[in-house]
């Protein structure tokens, strides 16, 4: 069974190379100026940058691991310079439940689910 865990400290740099290679840069994400006047007050990360740094430590743990299905919501934002909690646990054989939770306030990034196959 798998039940993995890693930290994290997501950098604007992260964000920006993400941003590069997605094409996703909306400012959001990539504008420390703009979103000084939101109210996150700095740039907030990719969804999908989170999941592919999760798909990265499964990966690293199991390199032969396909994905075959995957859903995932974002009730909060990660925010570059702030560590993360990110876990891995296989709750029955080819099913993972993935979590991110912000390290100083524990709040939830990323709660979702894969199937594998191996």
């Amino acid at each position: 069974m798998i039940d993995l865990h890693e930290r994290w400290v997501p950098t604007q740099a992260e964000f920006d190379a993400f941003a590069e290679v997605s094409g996703d840069d909306n400012a959001i994400h990539v504008d420390p100026n703009f979103c000084a006047t939101t109210a996150f007050g700095r740039t907030v990360s990719h969804g999908m940058l989170i999941y592919s740094k999760l798909w990265g430590v499964l990966k690293r743990y199991d390199p032969k691991i396909a994905q075959v299905s995957q859903s995932m919501m974002f009730p909060n934002p990660a925010f570059a310079g702030e560590a993360l909690n990110l876990r891995i646990v296989e709750e029955r054989a080819g099913y993972l439940q993935m979590r991110v939770t912000r390290e100083a306030d524990g709040a939830a990034c990323l709660i979702g689910e894969a199937e594998i196959a191996c």
